[in-house]
């Protein structure tokens, strides 16, 4: 068995290692049971009394929800969309530090480390209901729109 000494050769070790770790996420889940999201805005442009026809908001909203029939030949179309967001943010770091030194006939080592996390979620849920009047001839003749969110 060999000995060696650190005294001996005049040899002194420290060793230190520092680390800080910074982890974040940052995710956002958006669930809808609509295939498509409707505005104020989209139906403000989409929409022209006497002008849009039933084939064009097929083709931009969807089919309808609701379907009803006023008088001799006049439809009317109900959209009611309803969304829900979800978002989730987590933020944290971790420090730690590895001390260690030899010198005579020993050495020693010794670590200490800690660390913090935070995580947040949010969720909102968003509604969204258009009423649509057609004409006989299955063009627009009025529409009502109304959203909501909390």
């Amino acid at each position: 068995m060999v000995k060696v000494s650190f005294s001996k050769l005049g040899l002194a070790l420290s060793v230190a290692a520092f680390s800080v770790v910074p982890s974040s996420s940052l995710a956002a889940k958006r669930d809808s049971d609509a295939p498509n999201m409707l505005t104020h805005g989209m139906v403000q442009m989409t929409l022209v009394p006497g002008q849009t026809t039933q084939l064009q908001i097929l083709e931009t909203f969807g089919a309808p929800n609701v379907t009803t029939i006023e008088g001799p030949n006049r439809e009317v179309w109900i959209y009611d969309r309803h969304a829900t967001v979800t978002s989730a943010s987590g933020s944290g770091f971790s420090i730690g530090m590895l001390l260690g030194g030899a010198g005579g006939d020993g050495g020693g080592a010794a670590g200490v480390g800690f660390g913090s996390r935070k995580s947040r979620a949010e969720q909102s849920s968003r509604s969204m209901t258009i009423i649509i009047k057609f004409d006989e001839n299955k063009r627009v003749v009025d529409f009502r729109s109304r959203a909501s969110s909390f």
